[in-house]
C-alpha cells in the first residue's frame, strides 16, 4: 500500500478549534478521513459510532468523552465486539472510509479473544499496520503494544521478518511498536535497561532506504539513550562505521539528540 491518501492531500487543522465545522461534521458521520491528530482529537466518537453502527450503544462512549483517546478508541472496539461479534466487528472495520473506524478494527484484534498468540495477532493486525492512512497506522502499533509490552522477546522474534518486507509501513511498525517508551503507551522496561535485546530489529533497519523507518529507528535508539547513554554512544560509533552514508548519519544524529 502506498502513504499517500486523499486525506493526506488535503491541509487539514492544527488544532481542535480550527476543525472546520463541515469537516467536522463528516468525519463524525464516518464519510471522511481525518488530515491531522488534532481532526482526531476533535471527533465525536459517540456520533461516529451512532452514525456507522447504530446496533451498538454509542452512551458508553457518551459517557466517555471526557477520557484519553486511547481508551476511547479501546473502548469502541470492545463495543464493536460485543455487539456484533469481533470476526463482523473486524470485517466492518477494516475497508471502513473513515480512519477512526479503521482504527477501532485494529482495536478488536488487540482485543480478541482470539487468536491467542503473539505471531497470529501480528498477522491480523497487518492490514492495519500497513494501511494508507497515517492514523490508522499508529492506532494499530498502539493496539497491540499491550501484548508486545507483555512479551518482548517474543516481539522481537515474531517481528524480524517484518525487517525485510517491501512495504516501509510494515517494517517502520517493527520499529514503532517495540520502542523502549513510546507516545500514550507504556514503557518496556525490558528495553529501557537492555536495548541490546532488539538489536535484531534495529540492525537491518539503519540504512533503510526510507526516511519514514529511519526516523523510527532514530527515535527507538533516542527512548533508550535516555537510560543507556553510553549503549547508544557506542552504537552510534560502529553504525557510523558500517554505514558511513548520509542516511545514517542523519539517523544518528537524530538518535543521539538527548546525549548533547
Amino acid at each position: 500500500m502506498t502513504t499517500t491518501t486523499t486525506a493526506a492531500r488535503r491541509t487539514g487543522a492544527t488544532s481542535r478549534a480550527a476543525v472546520d465545522p463541515a469537516v467536522l461534521a463528516a468525519l463524525n458521520a464516518g464519510t471522511a478521513a481525518a488530515a491531522t491528530l488534532a481532526e482526531n482529537l476533535a471527533m465525536d466518537f459517540a456520533a461516529l459510532m451512532a452514525a456507522c453502527f447504530p446496533a451498538v450503544p454509542a452512551e458508553p462512549l457518551r459517557a466517555a468523552a471526557a477520557e484519553g483517546i486511547t481508551r476511547r478508541m479501546a473502548l469502541a472496539a470492545a463495543l464493536l465486539a460485543e455487539h456484533l461479534g469481533a470476526e463482523a466487528a473486524l470485517a466492518a472495520c477494516r475497508d471502513h472510509p473513515s480512519d477512526t473506524v479503521r482504527g477501532w478494527g485494529a482495536y478488536v484484534v488487540a482485543a480478541a479473544a482470539e487468536p491467542r498468540d503473539l505471531p497470529d495477532r501480528l498477522t491480523a493486525i497487518r492490514p492495519f499496520a500497513d494501511d494508507g492512512h497515517f492514523g490508522v497506522r499508529e492506532w494499530a502499533w498502539l493496539a497491540l503494544r499491550p501484548h508486545i509490552a507483555a512479551a518482548p522477546e517474543a516481539a522481537v522474534a515474531a517481528l524480524l521478518p517484518w525487517t525485510a518486507e517491501a512495504s516501509e509501513n510494515l517494517r517502520r511498525f517493527a520499529s514503532e511498536a517495540t520502542r523502549p517508551r513510546g507516545v500514550w503507551c507504556s514503557h518496556i522496561a525490558l528495553f529501557k535497561q537492555r536495548p541490546e535485546v532488539a538489536l535484531p530489529l534495529l540492525e537491518p533497519l539503519k540504512a533503510d532506504p526510507s526516511a519514514y523507518v529511519r526516523a523510527s529507528v532514530a527515535n527507538w535508539l533516542n527512548d533508550a539513550g535516555k537510560s543507556q547513554p553510553q549503549w547508544l554512544a557506542a552504537l552510534a560509533e560502529q553504525w557510523a562505521a558500517e554505514a558511513p552514508g548520509a542516511e545514517t548519519a542523519a539517523l544518528l544524529r537524530r538518535a543521539c539528540r538527548s546525549l548533547r
